[in-house]
């Protein structure tokens, strides 16, 4: 009775027990399942997060501009000459034609100073010949004043003061320049020159150029006149325009008729004559766009075309019509360029304004201002536009434009730049100068990131997946054993070292020994193929002293005496067929040799692909089911129908998630391809050129990019462009090697 007692009791515990680990397993089955959906989630989520995030800061450089109106007001000066807008576009500056000087408050209209000239004579032409305010007025006796309106700075009460004067730095004393009236006037100051050149009577120009040297009697600055010229002209021009150094000197009539002359030899020479207009179309406004390369002239059809210098074969260059824009279908009246971009406002007989950018070829915004327009003016930050009626109605506007060097086009498209020959896809976010052209294309770094990618792949994939097959398939297990974790463990090696061996160790060896190395890749392969013929005829007695699979062990010195062969050949073949210097023979024969090149890179990424690529595959064809393999060689199949017929197509779903994966990682790659090429954003497959990656660029740029420029956000778009690229790679891997699996799932 006792022990069925006990018996009954230990049942009882054995069921609580059982009860209780079924519980247990229950809950760690429910904690392991939504403890690894919460963590694949948090991953969708962060990856969708920082999708978001990327396009949140890429999206402003899309957004169009925009023109608001601030306030409508009289203005004071019946006719004006000249307008300008100061940098904070608070004051306005005009210039009347009696010789009178006024700056007036935009924001509630009142004349803060007003000043005269001092020789108080009506003037005939007036020209800007900086973008610091300094101006020249031509009287009536050829004479020229030379002055400069300027705003100081001051803060009392811890409140920003602008005081508008004039000044005089050459003096108030007015240059002779002509002996007769100056109807048209142009001219350039430089750091240390002034150009002047003025239309007289009988359309003759005259050019007078002067050192510009500081005083030392005085904080003023002196003239030293260096050169004068004359240039008979044989029409009436309309427009007078210079070039600062001196260097180019454009004379363009009312018909469209144009000269340039050249400034050689302390004289100017006609380069050239062209018409810029069509038959019947009239030219009505000219004026330079920042930088004084690209003419933009404006004609009576409404277009505003833009021209410039393209150099041609030899030395000689052609004003050459670059791209148009069109405004309306009524004559251009005024072409205002901003101040520190390489855009225009641009306005019509009829009062139609347009703010326009060259590189990107939009028109970013338009309106109608009701009447045509006496003058308009913007201001240095492009964000305050002040526009004058000829009934002195005037505007102003608020302009909010702050990406408008950005568009498909410039993104994507070849564009015309100023200085080049041809249209071209170019990188270039920064220059000496701040005049300088912005160029962003995209394709070059996308470009060079795929050049890199596939050098990358072209010296790994192939010793990658041969070495997973031989590992995996004909090795012997203890060596596997060993030289599977050897290979993983390359993978350990930060990038940042590799880049460092290949750019500063690896590249200029290669360049020593370039023909040795060529030779290298030939020959290896060539001597592994010739031993393993030579194996395979060897005798039973030899072959069978090696264990199987231990044969790739006699490889070793087959591929160390192959190198030492190759490069002791390589140099009689490179003094034989390249004169000793394989690299200089290149650059003579127009391919370029760079040091740091493709080739350097492909090796170094490739090193560091190697790893990923051989252990997901090597993994994938050992995973084959031994029946498989079992089976096949039962039926008669040799070993290596086996491999081919058998083993690859099972283990293919798994090939190719390395082979993607690798992919990935060589197109994401950041340190080598920063440290072990030139940087240089070129689209040439040559492998002994370099390339600039997007990855690489982004690390290079974005410590000295501003916040919120278009620089800025366009790094930002280059991290969206890589993050599609490594989307697209995974999404397309995805895809086959489900349709893989679903293909050889059932072997």
């Amino acid at each position: 009775m006792s022990t069925s007692i006990k018996d009954t009791t230990r049942k009882l515990l054995d069921q609580q027990t059982q009860s209780g680990k079924h519980k247990r397993r229950k809950i760690n089955d429910l904690l392991a399942r939504y403890g690894i959906a919460f963590g694949g989630m948090s991953v969708i989520v962060a990856v969708v997060l920082i999708c978001f995030y990327l396009l949140w800061v890429v999206l402003p450089i899309f957004k169009p501009a925009s023109v608001e109106l601030e306030k409508d007001y009289s203005w004071s000066q019946q006719q004006l000459l000249h307008l300008e807008v100061e940098e904070y576009g608070e004051i306005a500056f005009g210039v009347g034609p009696s010789g009178e000087l006024r700056f007036t408050d935009i924001d509630n209209n009142d004349e803060i100073a007003a000043f005269e000239l001092p020789q108080q004579q009506n003037t005939t032409a007036i020209a800007q010949l900086d973008l610091k305010g300094m101006m020249a007025v031509a009287y009536a006796d050829g004479s020229i004043q030379l002055f400069q309106h300027d705003y100081a700075i001051s803060y009392p009460n811890n409140k920003r003061k602008l005081t508008p004067q004039v000044l005089y730095p050459f003096g108030e004393d007015a240059l002779s320049f002509a002996q007769s009236e100056v109807t048209l006037l142009n001219g350039k100051l430089w750091e240390d020159g002034l150009l002047l050149a003025g239309l007289t009577e009988n359309n003759q120009v005259i050019t007078k150029q002067y050192y510009v040297e500081q005083s030392f009697l005085g904080e003023g600055l002196e003239l030293d006149e260096a050169n004068s010229g004359m240039i008979q002209l044989g029409f009436e021009p309309k427009y007078l325009l210079a070039t600062q150094g001196p260097d180019w000197l454009y004379a363009i009539g009312k018909q469209g008729q144009m000269s340039a002359y050249r400034f050689e030899s302390g004289e100017w020479a006609l380069q050239e004559t062209k018409q810029l207009t069509e038959s019947g179309v009239e030219v009505t406004q000219a004026n330079f766009l920042l930088g004084q390369v690209s003419l933009m002239i404006g004609d009576s059809s409404g277009v505003v075309s833009q021209w410039f210098q393209v150099q041609q074969d030899g030395d000689e260059s052609t004003l050459t019509k670059i791209r148009d824009f069109k405004l309306a279908d009524s004559d251009i009246t005024h072409i205002v360029p901003e101040v520190r971009r390489k855009g225009f406002i641009a306005s019509d007989s009829k009062g139609q304004v347009g703010v326009f950018y060259t590189t990107s070829e939009r028109l970013l915004e338009d309106f109608s201002f009701g009447q045509p327009v006496q003058a308009l003016a913007i201001n240095s930050r492009s964000n305050k536009l002040l526009v004058v009626g000829e009934n002195n109605q005037a505007s102003t506007f608020f302009v909010e434009n702050e990406h408008p060097e950005i568009s498909w086009s410039s993104l994507w498209n070849e564009v015309f730049y100023e200085g080049y020959k041809e249209p071209t896809f170019t990188w270039q976010s920064s220059a000496s100068t701040n005049d300088y052209e912005p160029k962003f294309s995209l394709v070059p770094l996308s470009f060079g990131t795929l050049k890199a990618a596939f050098y990358a792949m072209l010296f790994a994939v192939p010793l990658a997946i041969f070495g997973a097959i031989f590992t995996a398939y004909f090795m012997a297990p203890k060596m596997r054993s060993m030289v599977k974790p050897t290979v993983e463990i390359m993978e350990a090696l930060p990038t940042v070292i590799l880049g460092f061996l290949a750019g500063l160790w690896l590249a200029p060896i290669i360049e020593e020994t370039l023909v040795g190395f060529l030779l290298t890749i030939i020959l290896l392969p060539v001597f592994t193929v010739l031993f393993g013929l030579a194996w395979n005829k060897a005798p039973d007695v030899i072959k069978h002293k090696v264990p199987d699979g231990w044969q790739a062990a006699l490889l070793l010195p087959v591929i160390v005496l192959g190198t030492v062969f190759a490069f002791w050949v390589g140099e009689p073949v490179e003094a034989w067929l390249f004169n000793g210097d394989m690299p200089r023979w290149l650059d003579d024969h127009g391919m370029n040799y760079d040091q740091r090149n493709s080739l350097v890179v492909g090796l170094a990424m490739g090193f560091a692909v190697i790893p990923t690529i051989f252990s997901i595959t090597e993994d994938a064809i050992f995973s084959v089911p031994k029946h498989l393999t079992n089976g096949s060689l039962a039926l008669g199949a040799s070993q290596w129908q086996t491999l081919t017929r058998v083993v690859l197509p099972t283990a293919s779903p798994g090939i190719f998630s390395a082979l993607m994966i690798g992919l990935g990682r060589a197109v994401g790659e950041t340190m080598i391809v920063l440290m072990a090429t030139g940087n240089t954003p070129v689209m040439d497959m040559n492998i002994f050129e370099g390339m600039r990656t997007l990855s690489a660029n982004i690390a290079v740029e974005m410590p000295e990019s501003e916040v919120g420029s278009s620089h800025y956000r366009v790094l930002f778009l280059a991290a969206f462009v890589l993050f599609l690229f490594t989307f697209a790679f995974n999404t397309i891997a995805e895809v086959v090697r489900q349709r893989l699996r679903n293909k050889y799932g059932s072997l």
